[in-house]
């Protein structure tokens, strides 16, 4: 077979079969493919699209590619989400104990970040002493006793993902539905769990930046996922502004907590109750209704938090700080925003936020650069808010001095405006 005869196939919109496609990814990672020929066939499915039986044969040979969880052992339904990305989104320390607390099995993998702010793995790594790295059969044991296990991804799974983007980055080969999709779902589904539901973020903070475009990559995961043999949904999620207030490692640890204590931030709390109903629904444990009416009780009853400080102590971290916040990583300095003038809060974009929280040290341009656990920005005033001169806009926690410019920016990142503004629901849509 020539791959020459794959590139000038798409390239004349034709459908790959399965024995083509079988050959790029498994022929790319034993490099018996160079990387101009993968690039030209990139640029081909980014032109031409897939179809959706080649988008899934992509994505199944992407997630064989490497090593495959088997979580048999775990018994019950097992449940994953996952979000494509944003500034502040610390949605699965809250949201995987409040449905591990009635009853779904929950053997979480999380990842680093590189960008605006730290990953899930950076968030967890704050908590002193907390493990990540357990082994596949620590993960089962753990599960079966505690219902729950939150750790760091493999970097064994779909290594074809990992070599395919890095050739898209630097092709242009980035924003093709197909290939998004199959770079998610690929670790996805080798993952092993029986539930997916996929947070899809669109807004100036996201990946995606309409609701439309959100959408046709939310269905193109479904039927993935479906293809598959797996239960997926899908909600699509504001990220025009921050997801909840604090954006930081530490600070989105006790943002968290509180959350888990039902002292959460409103839009915050509204995505992890949302989501989380749709998880134990698809899981065939609740109606969604059901699940939500609980999954706010268990938020004011303690049974969600008591399943975070129980995965904290089976890790072993400290559980002392669900309750003793000042034994996470703290700031040298915290610093108040002020507002100069009256007005409601009109616009927040999440990118600046995200980009100035890096900025502190919170995320990594590189993946060599070291994250500071301590720093970043929690936000006072968000969109829809009613602001007085002299209020405080946002609490900096920062180990450096703060330059001027960096301030400039901050402020100059709430838009007021002199009349009333109606923020947006956090969740629009679930498919």
């Amino acid at each position: 077979m020539l791959f020459t005869d794959i590139i000038e196939k798409k390239k004349t919109h034709q459908e790959l079969n399965e024995e083509e496609i079988r050959y790029f990814i498994e022929g790319f990672c034993a490099n018996e493919i160079p990387d101009y020929q993968v690039s030209a066939l990139l640029m081909a499915i980014l032109l031409n699209g897939m179809s959706e039986k080649e988008t899934y044969l992509l994505t199944k040979y992407m997630t064989y590619s490497g090593n495959v969880v088997d979580l048999s052992s775990i018994h019950g339904v097992k449940v994953d989400k996952h979000s494509t990305g944003g500034v502040g989104d610390k949605t699965t320390i809250a949201l995987m104990p409040m449905v591990a607390s009635l009853g779904a099995k929950v053997a979480k993998m999380s990842g680093r970040a590189l960008g605006f702010c730290g990953g899930t793995v950076d968030k967890l790594e704050s908590i002193p002493g907390y493990r990540l790295d357990l082994n596949q059969d620590e993960v089962s044991e753990q599960v079966n006793r505690i219902g729950i296990a939150l750790i760091g991804q493999s970097a064994e799974l779909a290594p074809a993902d990992k070599k395919i983007y890095a050739l898209r980055d630097v092709t242009a080969t980035v924003d093709s539905i197909p290939l998004i999709a199959s770079s998610i779902m690929s670790k996805k589904l080798a993952c092993g769990n029986d539930v997916i539901v996929l947070d899809v973020k669109y807004g100036n903070g996201a990946f995606m930046k309409d609701m439309e475009s959100a959408e046709a990559l939310a269905k193109e995961m479904i039927k993935i996922g479906e293809n598959a043999g797996k239960k997926v949904s899908a909600c699509l999620s504001s990220m025009k502004q921050p997801l909840g207030n604090a954006v930081g490692n530490a600070l989105e640890v006790i943002e968290a907590i509180d959350t888990l204590k039902g002292k959460g931030p409103k839009d915050f709390t509204e995505l992890c109750l949302i989501s989380g109903s749709v998880i134990l629904e698809k899981a065939g444990l609740y109606t969604r209704e059901e699940a939500y009416r609980k999954l706010e009780e268990n938020l004011h009853n303690g049974a969600a938090l008591k399943k975070l400080r129980e995965v904290i102590e089976a890790q072993g971290g400290d559980p002392r700080v669900v309750d003793d916040y000042s034994l996470l990583p703290t700031a040298k300095y915290v610093t108040e925003l002020k507002a100069e003038c009256d007005g409601y809060v009109a616009d927040l974009p999440a990118q600046i936020i995200g980009e100035l929280s890096m900025r502190l040290g919170a995320g990594r341009a590189t993946k060599e650069e070291s994250i500071d656990y301590a720093v970043g920005i929690v936000l006072n005033k968000k969109i829809g808010d009613a602001v007085s001169a002299g209020e405080t806009l946002a609490y900096i926690h920062h180990d450096q001095p703060l330059t001027e410019d960096w301030l400039k920016q901050l402020r100059e990142a709430f838009v007021l405006s002199r009349e009333p503004v109606k923020a947006e629901a956090v969740v629009e849509k679930v498919i």
